[in-house]
C-alpha cells in the first residue's frame, strides 16, 4: 500500500467506528454527519480491501483484519496526537488574538452580544473579526483561513465539522397599525404583502426567483405544502433591514422568533405567531478538519456552544 494514499482523517474515522461499532455512533462523537462517516466507511473498504465492519444480529461486528488493525490505529493516532500537541495550553485571559468568524447577521445579533460579553471577562485580549456569508467561501473555511462559520445551511462539505446550535421558531413582525391585527389569519396573511428575508449558506449570492419555491426556505415551502403562495414584494438578506420595512410599511415580515424578539420593546411594531406551521430552522456552528484539535479554536468552540445551550434555556416566547 503506498503511504501517500492514506488520508489520516480516514484512520480517526476507523479509530471510531471500532470503538462504537456503530456508524451513527460513531458519526456522533466526530460530530460528523451520518452520510459522511459512511462515505468514510466505504473509503476505508477500498483502502483496505476488507470490509472492516459487517452488520450482523449483533450489529456491526468487525473482520479478523479490522480487529488485527484496531491497536495499531490507536497507537498512531496516539503518537500523531501527542507530536502535534502545543507545549501549553491555551491561556484565554493572557490570549492576543484575532478569531475570524462567519456569521449571519441572525447569529450576530442574538448570539454574539452574549458571547462578547464572556470574552470581555474571560478573554479581553481576543477580537473577533465578524464576517458575512457573502465573504467567505466554503474553500477558505476548508483552508482554515476562516475560524468557524455560524449558520444555517442546506449543505455542508462532508469533511467539515459541525454542530447545531439551537433550533428556532419563526414569528411575524407587523407595523403596529397594520389593519390585519384583529384579523391575523391564513387568508389575510397570503392577502397581505410580505418582505422575504434569508441569508443561507455561505458565498456571493444570486438572484431570487419568486417562482423557485424549494429555494425560497423554510416559509414558502410550509406554504406550499397548504397548496398556498404569498406576495412577497422585497427580498432582502439582512433580517435588521427587513424588521426595518416592516415598522415602517404594511409588509408582513416573517422570520426567525429570536430575530423578531430585538424588536419586543419597539413600540411601532407587533409581533404574531404565524397563522401557519413552519418547521424550526436549525442554526449551526462549522469549522475546518484543518482546526479541530487546535486548543484555541476548541476553547472558542466550546464557548460558543455553551453561551448558546444558556440561551436556548431561554428560549423567547411571544
Amino acid at each position: 500500500m503506498n503511504v501517500n494514499r492514506i488520508d489520516l482523517n480516514l484512520l480517526v474515522y476507523l479509530d471510531a467506528l471500532l470503538r462504537e461499532r456503530n456508524v451513527t455512533q460513531a458519526a456522533n462523537q466526530l460530530n460528523l454527519s451520518q452520510p459522511a462517516m459512511s462515505n468514510g466507511l466505504r473509503r476505508l473498504r477500498e483502502l483496505f480491501d476488507d470490509p472492516l465492519l459487517v452488520r450482523t444480529s449483533e450489529g456491526m461486528t468487525p473482520t479478523e483484519r479490522a480487529l488485527e488493525l484496531e491497536p495499531v490505529v490507536r497507537e498512531v493516532l496516539t503518537n500523531i496526537d501527542r507530536a502535534v500537541q502545543p507545549r501549553s495550553e491555551f491561556e484565554p485571559a493572557e490570549a492576543h488574538r484575532v478569531f475570524r468568524i462567519m456569521a449571519s447577521d441572525y447569529a450576530e445579533a442574538t448570539l454574539f452580544p452574549a458571547v462578547l460579553a464572556k470574552l470581555r471577562e474571560m478573554a479581553p485580549g481576543i477580537t473577533l473579526d465578524i464576517m458575512t456569508p457573502s465573504d467567505v467561501s466554503f474553500l477558505d473555511v476548508e483552508r482554515g483561513k476562516v475560524d468557524m462559520v455560524i449558520n444555517r445551511f442546506d449543505s455542508m462539505p462532508q469533511s467539515f465539522h459541525q454542530i447545531l446550535l439551537w433550533k428556532d421558531t419563526f414569528s411575524c413582525v407587523l407595523n403596529a397599525s397594520h389593519p390585519l391585527l384583529d384579523e391575523f389569519t391564513l387568508d389575510n396573511y397570503l392577502d397581505s404583502d410580505h418582505v422575504w428575508v434569508s441569508k443561507t449558506g455561505m458565498g456571493v449570492g444570486v438572484g431570487v426567483n419568486p417562482d423557485d419555491v424549494q429555494r425560497l426556505g423554510w416559509v414558502d415551502s410550509a406554504l406550499d405544502k397548504l397548496g398556498k403562495k404569498r406576495q412577497i414584494r422585497v427580498f432582502t438578506r439582512h433580517y435588521q433591514a427587513a424588521m426595518t420595512l416592516a415598522e415602517q410599511n404594511d409588509l408582513i415580515v416573517t422570520l426567525p422568533t429570536r430575530a423578531a424578539q430585538l424588536k419586543r420593546d419597539n413600540p411601532r411594531v407587533v409581533l404574531r405567531d404565524p397563522p401557519l406551521e413552519i418547521p424550526p430552522l436549525e442554526l449551526k456552528m462549522a469549522w475546518s478538519p484543518l482546526l479541530q484539535h487546535n486548543p484555541a479554536n476548541r476553547w472558542l468552540r466550546k464557548l460558543i456552544a455553551d453561551t448558546a445551550r444558556e440561551l436556548d434555556g431561554q428560549a423567547p416566547t411571544l
